[in-house]
């Protein structure tokens, strides 16, 4: 509904603070209180697609636990969505499950990884979606809510909750809160979707699993390879090495992206340069007890390699191993550097139903 077709009810405040409590009392909260997700407002929320409320839309097999789209629409209520919002929930939950790891241990994983969603199209303006200042932050109800809908899936649905199945050792301050908008408006770029397949102009959402952000603040050159030079020192950090190779992406702001395609570089070049120098010597690695590759893919002490060889982060040079996105503001040289889980699908999922305000008709 819209501010002006909304009923105008008589407020009960014990009632509303009785329900946020049985919430709580259910176990259903993520930690913060909870929308009651009564029939009439999930039949609201599942009139916004054509789909049967029945369809299984994800599992987990070794916890015997799947999510349907009903599930989904009980939890996206929950998580404070309006119904409009509906669509973008079942788009950025069929766009996580692309990823290998959230279709196995992903969500109970020792990292605690959390999903970054990037929404792309019409839709973003059309549901005030925050693609500019902030928007990694709070403050903008659609991109919380649809974000947070995801969450409560992981823990309501498939049962993973902390101390429980989620096996995080920290967790992340962070997880189930990260969906941003790309500001295709100011970016030099084709929207990220394109490069997940999609045509331009396409409503859809585009997702992957990280461990966490890391700023890149550079103000002080309009050199494309300075810069570039300093993105490649934050993603080349010993600590994010585990494995033989590791994922990472790139949040540009603005700022960064234009001064880059202004010099001539295009996404891919951008994700070629770095390719090219992301890594660390033997030596570096030989330091911190990472300079040995087992069998399995992991790092370990050797001690016997040779310590000028250089250690390349990426495996490959395509989108999956450096998805790059455009978001925030145009007011400085801030971009944030993504720690990717497990790699992005590259496949962005488009999005499907009725995404305008109102009630069904």
């Amino acid at each position: 509904m819209t501010a002006v077709d909304t009923p105008r009810l008589e407020a009960d405040p014990d009632a509303a603070w009785a329900a946020v409590e049985h919430g709580y009392e259910q176990g259903w909260s993520d930690g913060l209180p909870v929308v009651p997700a009564t029939r009439s407002l999930v039949d609201r929320f599942l009139a916004t697609v054509d789909r049967s409320p029945e369809e299984v839309i994800g599992s987990l097999e070794h916890l015997h636990r799947t999510v349907t789209v009903e599930l989904a629409a009980i939890n996206a209520a929950m998580a404070g969505c309006r119904p409009e919002y509906f669509p973008v929930v079942l788009a950025a939950w069929e766009a996580i499950q692309t990823d290998r790891a959230a279709g196995g241990g992903g969500w109970q994983s020792t990292s605690g990884p959390s999903p970054l969603l990037v929404v792309n199209g019409p839709v973003r303006q059309q549901l005030g979606f925050n693609s500019a200042g902030g928007v990694f932050g709070p403050g903008f109800r659609p991109n919380m809510t649809v974000a947070r809908a995801l969450g409560l899936i992981v823990r309501n649905a498939l049962g993973v909750v902390p101390h429980g199945f989620e096996q995080a050792t920290q967790g992340l301050p962070g997880r189930w809160q990260v969906c941003l908008a790309e500001n295709e408006e100011e970016s030099p770029w084709e929207p990220m979707a394109v490069e997940g397949g999609l045509d331009a102009g396409t409503d859809a959402v585009s997702a992957m699993l990280t461990r966490t952000v890391e700023y890149v603040d550079n103000r002080h050159t309009a050199d494309p390879e300075q810069l570039l030079a300093d993105f490649a020192d934050t993603i080349s950090r010993s600590g994010a090495l585990i494995f033989a190779h590791a994922p990472a992406g790139i949040v540009f702001c603005p700022e960064h992206a234009q001064l880059l395609a202004g010099a001539g570089m295009s996404r891919a070049d951008v994700r070629a340069w770095l390719v090219e120098r992301c890594g660390r010597t033997k030596a570096d690695l030989a330091r911190v007890g990472k300079d040995g590759v087992g069998p399995n893919g992991v790092r370990f002490a050797d001690g016997t390699t040779a310590p000028e060889d250089f250690d390349p982060l990426f495996s490959a040079a395509g989108p999956e191993v450096l998805p790059i996105a455009v978001a925030g503001a145009r007011n400085a040289g801030i971009s944030m550097v993504v720690r990717v889980f497990a790699g992005w699908s590259a496949r962005s999922v488009p999005i499907v139903g009725r995404t305008t305000p109102g009630s069904p008709s």
